[in-house]
């Protein structure tokens, strides 16, 4: 199982919305508005850095009011 932070910028105002739409996608664990460079930090997972990938980029960059993603896999050293 393969984890990562995804921090999001949005649209001004859109935050909130963009977190509650997130948190239906299946794989993400959690999704907070937060304060700071970012709007959006959300928590999620997937069997294989691929599948990450394509969540990423087939469903939650498709999120409407997102500007900016930067995804930040988990490492176990």
């Amino acid at each position: 199982m393969v984890q990562a932070y995804i921090l999001i910028q949005t649209e001004v105002g859109k935050a909130s919305t963009v977190a509650e739409t997130i948190c239906k996608i299946p794989g993400v664990l959690q999704a907070e508005d937060v304060t700071g460079p970012y709007d959006v930090i959300v928590r999620a997972q997937a069997e294989t850095v691929d599948e990450l990938g394509r969540m990423v980029v087939a469903k939650v960059q498709q999120v409407d009011g997102i500007t900016r993603t930067l995804t930040c896999p988990v490492v176990h050293l």
